[in-house]
C-alpha cells in the first residue's frame, strides 16, 4: 500500500436517537468515544493526511477529535445533507488529495486497523475506481445491499428505502466505508444527485458513476462484518459495548491473563495486562489502568487510571489514579483516592480511605483510618481507627510521619504536624505538636476507675446482677457508701487515680 492515502471520518451527524445532550460520535464505550476508537484505528493506517467532517454539536466534537489526532484536518458541514455532501466538503477541506481516499465513519467503535489496511492495499492492488467494504448479514434490513451483475461483479448500491423487493433479499450489505481513487472521486462528486426517497447526496451513487464511466467497482468482504456496526440508540451501544468487552477480554487471555469470569468482568480498551495477572469476578479495569504481572485483583474491584505492580494484590478495592507498589497488598473494601501511592510490600487494609497520601516501603496502614495529604515513611505502622485530619475548614494541610514509626489507635493527627523517625504515639492520642524522632507522644489523662458506679448508677440492671456477682465469686467487698478519694462527676465517689508511667516526654 501506498503512503498516499488521505483517510476521511465523517463525524457531524446529530445522532437523535441516542436522546442526549452528548454528541452522538462521543458517547463512550469501553474506555474511549466511539470516535476515539475509529481514529484509534485510522491512526494504525498510518494515513499522509486524516480529514474529519463535524457539523451537528462541533464545538464538542472538533476538540476531542484534536485531541485524538492533533494534525487532523477539520472540515465544517453546516447542514447535514448526506454522505455525499460531507465528502465533497472533505475534500474540499483536504486541498491536494491524491491517490486513494479512504471513507470511514465516528460510530462504528469496533473497526480495526488491520482491516483499514487489508481494504486499502486490495484496492489499490486492483486500480480500481470505487471499493466497498461490504459484509454477508443474516438480517440485512436497513442496510444498503450490494447489487452484483450475473458474472459477480458489483454494478450498484441500493439503499434500503429506494430497493426493490429482489434488492431486499440481498444479503451482501455496504457497510459504508468505502475506498476511491481521489481523481475520480474528485470528479464524480458534483455529479451526485439528491435525487431519491430521503433527498440526500448519497456517495454510494458514485458507484453507478464509475460502471457508467467503464471503470472498475469491486467490493472486498469483511468476514468480521460487527467491525463496520454502527450504534444509532443506547440499546445498540451497549450491545455493541458487551461484544467490544468480550473481544478485549479474550485477547487478554490468550496473553496469558486469567479472567476467572468473563461475564462479570469488564476491561476497557486502554487497560494493559502482564502475563499471569490474575482477575477474580466482579472487577472492571478502566481508564489506563495498567497491573503489573503476578499481580490478582478483585474480586468485586473497581481501578481507574490505576497502577498495580508485580505480585499485588487488590481485594474489593475502589481506586482511581493511585499506584500500588510490587507485592502491596489493599483491600478489603478499601478506597484509593486520586494521588495515592503505595510502596512495595506495603499495605492498605480494610475500610481504609487514602488520599494525595506517600505510603513508603512496607509501611502499613491495616483498618479502618483516613490517610489524606500524608507521608508515611518506610516500615512505618499506623493504628486502627487513625485520622489525618488534613482540613481546617479553609485550606488543606499535610501530615508525615517519618520510617519505622509506631502508632497507637485511635489517634487523631491534627496537620500540620510531624511524626519522626521511630517514634510512637500512645492510643487515644491527639497530636497536635511534632513529635521528635524516637519520642512517644501521650496526649490522654491517666486512667480514673470510679468504684461501684454501676451498682450506684445502675441498680437492678442485668448489667449490675453481672457485677455483683462477680464481685461475689471475687470475695471483694463493696465499697458503697464508703468515703473515696476525689469526686465523680456522676454523683458518686471515685477512687484515687494511678500514676501514670513515666516516659521522657513526660518528664520534660
Amino acid at each position: 500500500m501506498t503512503n498516499n492515502l488521505t483517510v476521511i471520518v465523517l463525524a457531524a451527524g446529530g445522532g437523535t436517537r441516542m436522546r442526549s445532550k452528548t454528541p452522538k460520535v462521543l458517547h463512550p464505550i469501553c474506555g474511549r468515544s466511539m470516535l476515539g476508537h475509529v481514529l484509534a484505528a485510522v491512526r494504525e493506517v498510518q494515513p499522509q493526511r486524516v480529514v474529519a467532517v463535524v457539523g451537528h454539536q462541533r464545538e464538542q466534537v472538533a476538540p476531542h477529535v484534536q485531541e485524538h489526532l492533533p494534525e487532523v484536518v477539520l472540515a465544517i458541514q453546516e447542514e447535514q445533507l448526506g454522505t455525499g455532501h460531507a465528502v465533497r466538503v472533505a475534500m474540499e477541506a483536504a486541498g491536494d488529495a491524491s491517490g486513494t481516499v479512504l471513507v470511514a465513519y465516528g460510530d462504528t467503535p469496533l473497526l480495526e486497523g488491520r482491516s483499514l489496511r487489508e481494504f486499502a492495499a486490495e484496492h489499490e492492488a486492483a486500480q480500481r475506481a470505487v471499493s466497498i467494504l461490504s459484509g454477508v448479514v443474516p438480517e440485512p434490513f436497513g442496510y444498503g445491499r450490494v447489487v452484483r451483475d450475473g458474472d459477480g461483479e458489483v454494478v450498484a448500491i441500493v439503499e434500503e428505502k429506494d430497493a426493490t423487493v429482489d434488492q431486499r433479499a440481498i444479503a451482501e450489505i455496504n457497510s459504508g466505508i468505502l475506498a476511491f481513487d481521489a481523481e475520480f472521486l474528485l470528479e464524480a462528486l458534483p455529479r451526485i444527485s439528491n435525487d431519491n426517497a430521503k433527498g440526500e447526496y448519497y456517495l454510494t451513487d458514485a458507484v453507478q458513476l464509475a460502471r457508467d464511466a467503464g471503470l472498475t467497482v469491486g467490493a472486498h468482504p469483511l468476514e468480521d462484518v460487527l467491525q463496520t456496526e454502527g450504534a444509532n440508540d443506547r440499546v445498540q451501544l451497549a450491545e455493541l459495548g458487551r461484544e467490544l468487552n468480550r473481544r478485549i477480554l479474550t485477547r487478554w487471555m490468550r496473553e496469558g491473563v486469567t479472567v476467572m469470569d468473563p461475564a462479570t468482568t469488564w476491561i476497557d480498551a486502554d487497560v494493559v495486562l502482564a502475563q499471569d495477572v490474575t482477575v477474580l469476578p466482579g472487577t472492571q479495569l478502566l481508564g489506563a489502568t495498567v497491573v503489573g504481572e503476578d499481580a490478582v485483583v478483585g474480586p468485586d474491584t473497581t481501578l481507574r487510571d490505576c497502577e498495580v505492580g508485580t505480585g499485588a494484590r487488590v481485594v474489593r478495592t475502589h481506586g482511581e489514579l493511585a499506584v500500588v507498589g510490587d507485592g502491596a497488598n489493599v483491600g478489603p473494601f478499601a478506597y484509593l483516592r486520586p494521588g495515592t501511592r503505595l510502596g512495595a510490600d506495603g499495605k492498605i487494609g480494610a475500610f481504609v480511605e487514602t488520599k494525595n497520601a506517600e505510603i513508603g516501603d512496607g509501611a502499613k496502614v491495616p483498618h479502618l483510618s483516613y490517610v489524606g495529604d500524608a507521608s508515611i515513611g518506610e516500615g512505618s505502622n499506623i493504628g486502627a481507627g487513625t485520622i489525618f485530619a488534613n482540613y481546617d475548614g479553609v485550606a488543606k494541610h499535610r501530615t508525615s510521619v517519618g520510617r519505622h514509626a509506631r502508632t497507637g489507635s485511635n489517634n487523631t493527627f491534627v496537620a500540620p504536624v510531624s511524626i519522626g523517625d521511630g517514634a510512637g504515639t500512645a492510643g487515644g492520642t491527639v497530636v497536635r505538636r511534632d513529635v521528635p524522632p524516637g519520642a512517644l507522644a501521650v496526649s490522654s489523662g491517666p486512667q480514673r476507675n470510679v468504684d461501684d458506679w454501676v451498682l450506684r448508677r445502675r441498680p437492678g440492671t442485668a448489667q449490675a446482677a453481672a457485677a455483683e456477682e462477680a464481685r461475689a465469686r471475687s470475695g471483694e467487698p463493696s465499697h458503697i457508701g464508703e468515703d473515696r478519694i476525689g469526686t465523680d462527676p456522676a454523683g458518686g465517689a471515685e477512687s484515687a487515680p494511678a500514676p501514670p508511667p513515666a516516659t521522657r516526654e513526660q518528664d520534660r
